[in-house]
């Protein structure tokens, strides 16, 4: 059923349920058939009006901190696998009480909060992240591996025999990636940490996994985890992706509110920002899809760079090139905007947030969320 955009204000993120559910589907025959499981994490997807149909196919998540754990017991009815690179005594008490694992991201770390783990009313079971020293992810920004990261514990910094109450080992290295980069890390992790695998109980493999893009050779995922953990005696498998649940599930809806011209160069400046509402776009750097029109220069046709409208001098984009000339007033339908997107957005130089939206199975637009004045004041108090 098609989606009529002319009833939903703009600007907008608008998630489309059949799509979610889609990747959800993909995403539990993937958990059944490898015998792993997979859990959402927070980072990349938080919607958590969402959370009812998520429930649906999965049933656990990954937190990075008190808040993410807090919101997922509360709306996904479980317990979190937390992970930060640095807790801090002032919030620890609630973490531990919204979580069922706890990783660690460093020895000291470890050594400080561990006592306090293990002493706490419940049963938590403790993982250290580990770092392979490997990985295929390009962009520097988003790799974990770079030399001189902060994120994970080499292997040279541990001895023979993993500390006292360690469970579990985690890894993340990879960002968007493919089923071979899996693959080729794991013979690094293997290779610097296989001697402890006899002593933790589960393994988690972190995100990345984007098992729901097209061309992406799930078959070829289950038969490496399922070798992984026949080789290691059956151990848990845990893997937390964010961008595959939420790729391609839905759009940022902007409006054309002006069009200016300099030095030959047309610029369609919308009413949402680059860097408050699509700051990947920034920081990956990467360009966009805009429904109906080339992202490129193409002879003839009407191009334009899309602004944002925010003062940064560098909140634009471009080019694109549409079958008719742009008027203000017109939609602007940037493509797969749902995950890393409403979770990384501010409100700099004031500019609103986009609102909410959810378009049903049933055909209904359901708006889940407006913001106003009173979220920039609050924020800013």
């Amino acid at each position: 059923m098609s989606i009529n955009f002319s009833e939903i204000p703009t600007p907008c993120y608008l998630l489309e349920e059949d799509l979610l559910r889609k990747n959800l589907r993909l995403i539990k025959s993937v958990k059944k058939s490898a015998r792993i499981d997979i859990i959402l994490a927070f980072k990349g997807f938080s919607m958590w009006k969402a959370f009812p149909i998520v429930r649906e196919y999965i049933s656990g998540f990954a937190a990075s901190g008190a808040y993410e754990a807090r919101l997922g017991v509360e709306e996904m009815k479980t317990l979190a696998h937390t992970f930060s690179v640095a807790f801090h005594a002032s919030d620890f008490n609630e973490v531990m009480q919204n979580s069922s694992h706890i990783t660690f991201n460093s020895l000291t770390q470890l050594e400080r909060f561990l006592p306090t783990v293990q002493n706490f009313s419940r049963k938590i079971s403790v993982g250290i992240r580990v770092n392979p020293e490997f990985s295929e992810v390009e962009t520097e920004l988003y790799n974990p591996c770079a030399p001189g990261t902060r994120l994970g514990i080499l292997a040279e910094q541990m001895g023979d025999k993993l500390p006292d109450g360690v469970e579990g080992l985690h890894f993340h290295t990879l960002c968007e990636s493919s089923a071979g980069d899996l693959e080729k890390t794991l013979v690094a992790f293997e290779a610097r940490f296989g001697k402890y695998l006899d002593q933790v109980k589960w393994v988690n493999m972190g995100g990345g996994h984007l098992m729901t893009r097209a061309g992406y050779d799930t078959e070829k995922l289950i038969a490496i985890l399922k070798d992984f953990r026949k080789r290691w005696n059956n151990i848990e498998v845990i893997l937390e992706p964010g961008s595959a649940f939420a790729w391609e599930t839905g759009v940022l809806l902007a409006e054309v509110v002006d069009l200016v011209e300099n030095k030959g160069i047309k610029t369609a400046v919308l009413n949402v920002s680059f860097t408050a509402h699509m700051p990947d776009c920034l920081e990956m750097p990467y360009q966009p899809r805009i429904r109906g029109a080339q992202s490129k220069v193409i002879e003839g046709k009407p191009t334009y760079r899309m602004g944002g409208s925010s003062c940064l001098a560098g909140d634009f984009i471009g080019y694109w090139s549409f079958e008719k000339e742009l008027n203000v007033g017109d939609p602007i339908i940037f493509e797969d905007m749902i995950h890393y997107t409403i979770v990384k957005t501010t409100m700099f130089n004031g500019v609103p947030l986009p609102s909410i939206g959810m378009w049903s199975s049933s055909g209904e637009f359901k708006l889940l969320r407006r913001f106003d004045y009173s979220d920039y004041k609050n924020r800013m108090a």
